[in-house]
């Protein structure tokens, strides 16, 4: 579904630089998570903000502040 996308983004950690790649989950990204929710309804490319939508400026503040939600997990 997302070959395309996956591809590019090979072929771009295969360029002569340094990448670092980290995971982080959710409940510690507020922002990044909305974002993503709202790419989801999005074309796939590029999409530049000249400043951030109105539902990202709450998530933001979140981030700033350092909250953070625990992270569920089932342990059946």
């Amino acid at each position: 579904m997302h070959f395309s996308l996956i591809s590019e983004i090979r072929r771009r950690l295969q360029r002569d630089w340094t990448v670092r790649i980290d995971h982080i989950f959710r409940e510690a990204n507020f922002a990044a998570d909305h974002l993503a929710s709202i790419g989801h309804s999005e074309t796939i490319g590029v999409h530049v903000m000249a400043s951030p939508c109105t539902s990202l400026l709450y998530w933001l503040f979140f981030d700033r502040v350092g909250i953070e939600t625990p992270r569920l997990v089932s342990m059946q």
